[in-house]
């Protein structure tokens, strides 16, 4: 199909994402034929590694179609949206146990369900231009493609940090936090796509790839682990609240990230956390589908799409409105079904 090609030479499958002006955001046909793909080369003895990419700098992948998404659950169509959720999250689970050298070359902006279709890979490439981010607290959804699982193994409490605030990071946090594996300056990515077939993957990788620069959450890093740490949300805002001396400014300003976002949202993702860290990313994907099946069709998804992608007045009316009217047993029965 047009906006996933694909092509194989030289030993490599290369799979380019292409769809531009939508940022290369994942439509259920892209994903259903990403995954007709790399089923197929799975035993091809004529892939020995595959390469995903966008066809542009701007952008890797944005994420899901969630506008698209939406509007089906709006339209009472909830087949659609269930099926979305179960083959992109089956599309990650695919990616993760790939018998063979998976590298994703994050160029540009890689969000949400990029996240999802490069980070399970084995190897994971990041430049200059790159900008990562979960941000899906932000629309009144949960961080899922498997983020539940990966989020909490990132380095100290980063994951945790990323995933509740959105925050979006560069190369150098990324390669930092565990995100990526790899720097490449962007000026040599033709140059190591065109030598990708000549040896290992890993090792192809290694001699292009240049030392990250300085990852921007350095400065907070010891901030970020004693605060993000909690695994309650009530209880990083009040570390947050707590902090003194010279991370006060970054906590005053992260306390009005956290309050710009979906209460109810919140609480599922610390929930979804706290589960994950001790569970497998089969369970975890598992269990994101679940809570999927129940947020694609409540009030803060359809809202915060609305404020953040559809009228874009970036002035979301969440409901409940503040953390503490949420209702706990909710999020309890929506985590554990």
């Amino acid at each position: 199909m047009d906006t996933v090609r694909h092509e194989v030479g030289d030993g490599v499958g290369r799979l380019v994402l292409d769809r531009p002006a939508a940022l290369n955001a994942l439509d259920l046909d892209m994903i259903r034929e990403m995954t007709r793909v790399l089923e197929g080369w799975r035993d091809d003895p004529a892939v020995r590694t595959v390469l995903v990419a966008g066809s542009s700098p701007r952008a890797f992948c944005a994420g899901g179609d969630i506008r698209a998404a939406r509007a089906a659950s709006m339209a009472g169509d909830e087949a659609n949206v269930a099926e979305f959720f179960r083959a992109e999250y089956a599309l990650n689970g695919l990616i993760a146990e790939y018998p063979k050298p998976y590298v994703a070359l994050l160029d540009g902006i890689a969000m949400g369900g990029g996240l999802g279709i490069s980070v399970h890979g084995s190897i994971r490439v990041v430049t200059e231009r790159s900008r990562l981010a979960m941000p899906e607290t932000g629309i009144g959804f949960f961080p899922d493609v498997g983020s539940t699982y990966f989020l909490p193994r990132l380095r100290g409490a980063s994951g945790r940090y990323l995933g509740l605030t959105g925050v979006h990071i560069g190369a150098g946090a990324a390669v930092d936090t565990g995100l990526a594996t790899h720097h490449v300056p962007a000026d040599r990515l033709s140059a190591l796509v065109a030598a990708l077939g000549t040896g290992p993957a890993g090792e192809v990788v290694a001699r292009f790839a240049t030392p990250p620069p300085a990852s921007e959450l350095a400065p907070v890093a010891e901030a970020v682990d004693r605060c993000f740490a909690a695994d309650q949300v009530e209880d990083v805002v009040a570390r947050l609240e707590a902090e003194t001396g010279p991370h006060q400014e970054w906590a005053r300003g992260t306390l009005a990230t956290l309050a710009a976002m979906s209460p109810t949202s919140l609480h599922l993702a610390a929930g979804l956390f706290r589960r994950g860290a001790a569970s497998s990313l089969r369970e975890c994907l598992a269990r994101e589908l679940r809570v999927a099946a129940w947020a694609a069709h409540s009030h803060d998804f359809h809202e915060g799409v609305r404020a953040q992608l559809v009228d874009k007045d970036r002035r979301p009316r969440w409901s409940p409105a503040t953390l503490a009217e949420v209702d706990a047993a909710l999020v309890a029965r929506v985590l554990d079904g």
